[in-house]
This record gives C-alpha cells, structure tokens and sequence, in this order.
C-alpha cells in the first residue's frame, strides 16, 4: 500500500495538493490510482 501512494505522489498536483476543494482532491487522488493500478491489470 506505501508502494501506491509513493508512486502516485509523482502526479504534481497530488503532491502539492494544486485543489484547495476537498472534492476536486479527492477527485484527482481517485484518478491518480486509476492510472498508476490500471496498467497492474493488463
């Protein structure tokens, strides 16, 4: 699980939290782990 947060805090906007909404966070944070486990699938 560390694993998956260290390789989606690559994504600039995760790691400097660029979305001050809680949504719009939670929203890219979604969308971050989506491309870094999507490619664990194929």
């Amino acid at each position: 699980m560390e694993n998956a947060f260290a390789r989606v805090k690559h994504f600039r906007a995760i790691a400097t939290r660029y979305d001050k909404l809680e949504r719009n966070y939670a929203s890219m944070l979604t969308l971050a782990f989506i491309i870094v486990w999507l490619p664990m699938w194929n």
